[in-house]
């Protein structure tokens, strides 16, 4: 399962890369926001690719079935993925939202 999740890409922390002057938090670092939306431009990625495999496959393009399996399950593990860390962000912010100052 970890060889899986290592394969997605953003799924497993790497080193930062240089930020652009509009991605920058206070900490001159790539800020959440921007992370949230690598993420999402990435996973919607893996889905045009595999979706344009599997069309491909259909029209008699492509011969490979095992590799437009393998793209269109790597899609949908990255979405899952990516439906996980929007739950856990929401409950983060409804407990946040929750607590009295």
């Amino acid at each position: 399962m970890a060889n899986i999740i290592a394969n997605i890409p953003g799924a497993m922390p790497t080193a930062p890369s240089a930020p652009t002057s509009a991605g920058r938090a206070s900490g001159g670092q790539e800020g959440f926001g921007s992370t949230l939306a690598n993420a999402v431009e990435q996973v919607e990625q893996l889905h045009t690719d595999a979706q344009q495999q599997a069309a491909e496959l259909l029209k008699g393009e492509r011969q490979d079935v095992h590799n437009v399996i393998l793209a269109v399950e790597k899609a949908d593990i990255a979405f899952q993925l990516m439906m996980q860390v929007r739950n856990k962000i929401v409950n983060a912010y409804q407990e946040i939202s929750r607590l009295q100052f």
